[in-house]
């Protein structure tokens, strides 16, 4: 068994913490926030996220990051992503050179077009820094429904050590070297979400939810490709998968802010109702920041951004999307006579 500390006591890091101890390891959960410490430790339940959900009592839950950090066999980054590059800051005197980290949040820092592991690598260059994504809702991990996610890394070797932490028989564990591909699925679902939740919000039905979340991939597909992500990882689970859980669940925070939205709350509203860091509104300037960088087309992208940002109605998106000009599906299939 390992000694695993988690940096951020969410409702992702606080499942996942409470999967691993049940599984055995030794676990440090650790949060900044003095009031969800106090709450863990006095109720051993996130009330406020994961309400039921018990934490062992083999679970040690603090804020001082100093004790957090020592040991660790692996040391898992589950801050929201406006907060990993101030928490690797602070961690970064406690951290020793080779230290294997995986980043379990999604999300692209506005300023720098960075992705999260980019951050960390900033941050912590000596550090060996993976991430673990798919769709995987924290309310099903914590209720041990059956999850299978993918971790990405630079070396093969701590790919399967993380394999091999994370792995049971209810949360499988698949393994690739395609990091760009896992962070940009994870990122970029999260702002085709909230468009699939404003369609539902404005009730326009399965047909549209359908489209939305294929010409979605197809928009994530074309931005990874251009940076260099493999098309299988795009179309696995930490591109599809993880687009269409959060396109479709109730747990989707981005689903159900967007949702709100179609219905006609105003976006602060929207973002106050959820309670919750909605990360894509964190990362939809970034998103359209990077297609115009790399010149790919994503139309979605780009009306989301008007609608959180310029003030458009979710209902004229919608109209702008289906009126563009006419064009094949897929540009690079043609008929046998244009090739003659």
């Amino acid at each position: 068994m390992s000694k695993v500390i988690f940096l951020g006591a969410g409702s992702w890091g606080t499942a996942l913490a409470i999967m691993l101890a049940k599984m055995g390891h030794e676990v440090i959960l650790w949060s900044k926030v003095e009031a969800e410490v106090s709450m863990l430790q006095e109720y051993r339940e996130h009330r406020d996220r994961l309400p039921g959900i018990k934490l062992p009592e083999s679970i040690l839950v603090t804020t001082d990051m100093e004790l957090a950090c020592q040991g660790a066999d692996l040391l898992v980054f589950a801050v929201a992503s406006p907060f990993v590059r101030s928490v690797a800051r602070e961690a970064a005197r406690f951290i020793p050179a080779g230290q294997k980290i995986v980043n379990v949040a999604k999300g692209i820092e506005e300023d720098t077009l960075m992705t999260l592991r980019d951050i960390l690598v900033e941050e912590l260059p000596e550090a060996d820094i993976s991430v673990l994504s798919g769709p995987s809702h924290a309310e099903e991990v914590a209720l041990e429904m059956p999850t299978t996610v993918v971790v990405g890394s630079a070396r093969k070797s701590t790919a399967i050590f993380i394999q091999e932490v994370f792995m049971n028989e209810r949360f499988r564990v698949y393994i690739t070297p395609d990091i760009i591909g896992i962070e940009l699925g994870g990122s970029v679902k999260n702002v085709i979400a909230l468009a699939a939740g404003a369609c539902d919000g404005m009730g326009c039905g399965d047909n549209t939810k359908a489209a939305l979340i294929t010409r979605g991939i197809t928009e994530i597909t074309r931005l990874g490709i251009a940076m260099g992500a493999k098309m299988e990882t795009l179309g696995g689970l930490s591109g599809i998968g993880d687009l269409i859980v959060t396109c479709t669940s109730e747990h989707s925070r981005n689903h159900n802010a967007g949702f709100l939205i179609g219905k006609g709350y105003s976006v602060e509203e929207a973002l106050a109702e959820v309670k919750q860091v909605v990360e894509g509104f964190n990362s939809a300037r970034a998103v359209k920041k990077l297609a115009e960088k790399y010149q790919v087309s994503m139309p979605i992208v780009e009306v989301i951004n008007r609608v959180f940002f310029e003030g458009l109605d979710a209902r004229e998106a919608i109209n702008i999307l289906l009126t563009r000009d006419k064009c094949k599906e897929y540009p690079d299939l043609g008929w046998l006579e244009e090739k003659e």
